[in-house]
């Protein structure tokens, strides 16, 4: 069984439901997420996650599709 971490991240630049895409299928491939939910309306991300990864992480992947970790 795996702990269960749940992480709120908040993104700057998602301006349509295409930009909650990208940023929802490129969170969702991080190993060691379980799962994810993004919010165009808060600017955020909802993350369940099986283990401590590092915001670094996050933050490559959102400013590599353009976008901003707050």
């Amino acid at each position: 069984m795996f702990k269960k971490i749940n992480k709120t991240i908040y993104i700057e630049g998602m301006k349509c439901e295409g930009c909650v895409n990208r940023v929802k299928n490129v969170l969702s491939a991080i190993p060691g997420v379980k799962s994810c939910s993004v919010s165009l309306e808060d600017k955020k991300a909802d993350l369940v996650l099986a283990k401590d990864i590092d915001d670094s992480v996050f933050q490559d992947k959102i400013e590599a599709l353009g976008f901003t970790l707050k």
